[in-house]
């Protein structure tokens, strides 16, 4: 559906050129909800802005359903960005217009008729669960309404292709779920293909079926948000996942103590990853059964991504070196991810 091949950007400043974005190549499949993260400055919107040509690349070619969007002139391009819908950070609605009238705006511009106006523009009030705000203003809603209406307005030519830049950036938690979870029933409903800019980890977890990570200009990674997710690469995914994900030591231990050997005290942590249908094994109750060593849950949680289970463990064993060693084949046997952290000293009341 989408086809960016080695697409550059660079802007020119008093300092010198700038390279916004350098290099980089993603395909995104139809239909699928597929996120570009990164910090701000990485580039990621003005990516997300070649993808409609409202940026040209300094070099690259762009293809979006089939057609060359780099190769098109201006009469052309707005023809074909009428198969791509936008919703943004701070909405921009017009304040002096009614709901109504915003969501309509789109279809006026192009000369369509009332009639049908009046038809799209209640079917998508409908769709964004604003039919009763039809005649109020932008002023009279909530931030989570003005972007329903956003996102009405997106749609009201059908578009094959919806482009999300930080649209969930200004909300609140609660509204930010409700938004993303319009994002994922429109996506279903209507097959449209969604790509969403985001710099929360979150996010790209909750609604994302794919991921690129943007850093510097580049793509430092990317793949389904499931293996990125469970199984980071590079330093700056891993910072992401961390917000979410946080690999400190449990309560209790102190990192600087942190050995690759076993001393006088220490207890080997290891941090213990299940994905789909590993979370349901009874693999600690096993291991504790089956191995001659004494093992402590010291962190857990379990969660899901895109319908599939994952969980992570922080456990604690000690015992004679031996019994460890078959205690770690029997894990690394095992459906699971196993990270050894290292031995290390508990500091609490059963140890002073």
């Amino acid at each position: 559906m989408i086809d960016l091949s080695h697409i550059e950007k660079i802007y020119d400043s008093a300092a010198g050129p700038v390279h916004a974005i350098k290099d980089i190549s993603l395909h995104i499949n139809e239909s699928e909800i597929f996120g570009i993260i990164g910090l701000s400055g990485a580039g990621k919107s003005t990516l997300v802005r070649c993808i409609n040509l409202l940026e040209r690349p300094t070099k690259g070619t762009v293809t979006v359903d089939g057609q060359k969007m780099t190769a098109m002139n201006e009469s052309e391009l707005r023809k074909a960005r009428k198969n791509i819908g936008m919703i943004f950070q701070h909405f921009n609605l017009l304040s002096t217009a009614t709901v109504y009238e915003n969501v309509a705006f789109p279809l006026q511009l192009v000369n369509t008729p009332k009639d049908e106006i009046k038809a799209r523009v209640t079917e998508l009030l409908e769709l964004v669960g604003l039919a009763d705000k039809a005649e109020q203003y932008p002023s009279q809603l909530s931030g989570g309404q003005k972007q329903r209406v956003g996102i009405a307005r997106a749609l009201a030519n059908n578009p094959k292709i919806l482009l999300c830049d930080e649209a969930t950036s200004a909300l609140d938690p609660q509204t930010t779920k409700s938004i993303l979870q319009l994002i994922k029933d429109i996506n279903a409903k209507l097959k449209l293909t969604v790509v969403v800019i985001t710099h929360e980890m979150q996010v790209i977890k909750d609604i994302c079926d794919k991921v690129a990570v943007i850093h510097e200009g580049v793509i430092a990674e990317q793949g389904r948000v499931l293996d990125v997710f469970t199984n980071p690469q590079q330093p700056i995914t891993k910072e992401f996942i961390s917000v979410l994900l946080s690999n400190d030591l449990p309560a209790g231990f102190d990192r600087n103590e942190l050995s690759d050997s076993p001393y006088p005290g220490s207890i080997l942590l290891l941090r213990l990853t299940f994905i789909g249908e590993s979370a349901n094994e009874p693999v600690i109750s096993r291991l504790i059964k089956n191995y001659n060593t004494n093992v402590g849950i010291l962190f857990g949680n379990l969660d899901d991504i895109k319908g599939v289970p994952f969980g992570r463990l922080v456990i604690g064993m000690d015992g004679e070196a031996p019994e460890i060693a078959k205690a770690l084949d029997y894990l690394n046997s095992q459906k699971l991810k196993v990270e050894v952290i290292g031995y290390v000293r508990r500091h609490d009341s059963t140890h002073q």
